[in-house]
């Protein structure tokens, strides 16, 4: 006998909840807790900035960008079919503004609109990203319907990199071996921990991971020349929240057990704390490594996650 009851899953039209792609699906998508959605799908915290932003006659449905970095992000919804008019303009929103990463999400797909997403992460450089997002609803029996996206296309990171270095490109040996590290520290942590968003890893010493505020992120980094690794509260621009912190310094330092290294700049500040690993990129110590920067990164979004709702609050 089933000790619960199974109920089934059906899917429902998008078009019987969101009516307008504009007025309805925007609205709802533009919404931050949506957009965490997505984020979570893609690898990347996206930042709204504006809804139908203006480019020429056009209007682009979604401006954003990516929290940490900065980088602008263009969200064109399309509650149909793919078709070469919303490939057409998915081009022309991002030339308008810049953009490196462009997501097209759709009801569904026809193949020659994949394989046009697949050739433009192909030939275009690495910082350029195409995503094709596949949308659909479902619910159980009566309940509320729950969205799914399906990334359908997206860029191939390692490909690039590997396009770009043989290629006589940026790419040392060096930022591949980066590459690697955080690649194989982003599924250590997927596999013990699924509340943690990670960004898709880049080809450099650095790791951002979000906190779920634009005031201040995580910054992991890998040093090969000093064989450090690091653990930091970045915070751009707000000397406010840096001196909010350092009042709370000694508590602060109690609660993650040991003295940090604070920097207060004109631009940048930072709370640090770090290790000393041999080898840091070619030991065999990775698994060590990866679980301190786990560990840590868990401590300091507790830890500053909570002085951060304080400084809020103010």
């Amino acid at each position: 006998m089933l000790k619960k009851q199974i109920s089934l899953l059906k899917k429902i039209d998008l078009r019987n909840v969101w009516g307008h792609e504009a007025s309805d699906f925007t609205d709802w998508l533009s919404q931050q807790e949506n957009l965490d959605l997505l984020s979570n799908e893609i690898g990347i915290s996206v930042k709204i900035l504006q809804k139908e932003a203006n480019v020429g006659r056009y209007n682009v449905d979604i401006l954003a960008e990516e929290e940490n970095s900065g980088r602008k992000i263009i969200i064109e919804n399309q509650l149909e079919d793919t078709n070469h008019d919303h490939l057409r303009k998915i081009i022309t929103y991002a030339s308008g503004y810049d953009a490196e990463i462009i997501i097209w999400i759709v009801k569904d797909y026809r193949e020659e609109h994949q394989k046009a997403i697949d050739w433009l992460n192909e030939h275009t450089d690495e910082k350029i990203c195409f995503y094709l997002i596949k949308l659909e609803l479902w619910q159980i029996e009566d309940s509320n319907p729950a969205p799914k996206f399906e990334v359908i296309a997206s860029p191939n990171e390692w490909a690039k990199i590997l396009k770009t270095s043989s290629s006589g490109g940026e790419y040392t040996e060096t930022k591949i071996k980066q590459f690697e590290f955080w690649t194989k520290f982003k599924n250590y942590v997927k596999e013990k921990d699924t509340k943690i968003r990670l960004q898709t890893p880049r080809y450099q010493g650095w790791y951002d991971v979000s906190m779920g505020s634009s005031d201040a992120h995580i910054a992991l980094t890998v040093n090969s020349i000093k064989d450090l690794v690091a653990c930091e509260i970045y915070i751009n621009r707000n000397k406010s929240l840096f001196n909010f912190l350092s009042e709370q310094k000694d508590e602060i330092e109690k609660e993650i057990g040991e003295e940090a290294k604070w920097t207060d700049s004109q631009v940048v500040s930072s709370i640090k704390i770090r290790k000393e690993f041999s080898n840091v990129l070619d030991g065999d110590k990775t698994t060590v490594i990866f679980e301190w920067l786990y560990q840590k990164t868990k401590l300091f979004q507790n830890v500053f996650g909570k002085y951060l709702s304080e400084y809020k609050k103010k």
